[in-house]
């Protein structure tokens, strides 16, 4: 369930007043928008570049991803990321980085065995409040 300010009032019951200051300030800190952030990955090689990529929890994240030569893909497991890259072409898609850690970012195609050496990292950090 998600805290408004009406929920939050009935769960003081109906006046939204004692402790309201505090929790309310913080239900509305974690209101906040998220950051957008973005970035341009050039494939090649059978690598990306960037390799790297590091972002805070929630932040939006638009990625932009160009072959430079073959058809490549871009494919994150656990947000069940899966974008096709056509040859020459460019493929561009956002998500929300919602579970922090580090994550392998891979090209899943099996048209010649250098794609499987084509990875990178995303780093997504905890948000600090």
């Amino acid at each position: 369930m998600r805290l408004t300010r009406r929920r939050f009032g009935i769960l003081l019951g109906g006046t939204g007043l004692g402790l309201a200051g505090p929790l309310l300030h913080s239900a509305v800190a974690q209101d906040q928008a998220p950051n957008r952030r973005l970035f341009e990955i050039t494939v090649r090689n059978y690598a990306f570049d960037p390799d790297r990529i590091e972002v805070a929890q929630e932040d939006i994240v638009r990625l932009t991803v160009t072959s430079a030569d073959q058809a490549h893909s871009f494919t994150i497991d656990e947000y069940r990321i899966a974008k096709r890259v056509p040859a020459g072409g460019t493929t561009t898609f956002e998500f929300r980085a919602d579970r922090t850690g580090t994550f392998s970012y891979y090209c899943s195609l099996t048209i010649d065995p250098g794609c499987r050496a084509t990875r990178g990292t995303l780093v997504v950090h905890p948000r600090q409040s």
